[in-house]
C-alpha cells in the first residue's frame, strides 16, 4: 500500500487556520475509478481512499506507516508569509491620523 503524509493547507474560503495543525496520512488509490453507465457517477471499489488518519506530529505519522508496512511519501508544507501590514483598514479611522480623511 502506498500513502502520502502531509499537513493540509488553509482553505481559500476563510482566513482561519483551523484543521491545518495536524498531519494527515492518506492512501493513494490502488484501482482506477469507474464510470457508472446509467448515472454517469464515478465510483471505486477501493475503500482505502476514504481513510484519512490524523496525527499530532510528522514523526508519529511516519512511525505509524513504518510499523504497518505502508510505503509513505512525506510532503513538507509551504510556510506562509506573515500577513501583517504596517497600516490596515482601521488606520483610516484612527484619531491620531495626520491628514483629514476624505473620500
Amino acid at each position: 500500500m502506498r500513502a502520502r503524509i502531509y499537513r493540509p493547507a488553509k482553505t481559500a474560503m476563510q482566513s482561519g487556520t483551523a484543521k491545518t495543525h495536524n498531519w494527515v496520512l492518506e492512501y493513494f488509490p490502488e484501482t482506477p475509478r469507474d464510470i457508472d453507465p446509467l448515472m454517469g457517477w464515478t465510483s471505486s471499489s477501493d475503500t482505502q481512499t476514504q481513510v484519512k488518519l490524523r496525527f499530532e506530529t510528522k514523526e508519529a505519522a511516519v512511525e505509524y506507516a513504518a510499523e504497518h508496512g505502508i510505503d509513505a511519501v512525506v510532503t513538507e508544507p509551504h510556510e506562509r508569509k506573515p500577513n501583517v501590514r504596517p497600516f490596515g483598514y482601521g488606520e483610516n479611522f484612527a484619531t491620531n491620523r495626520r491628514g483629514a480623511w476624505t473620500h
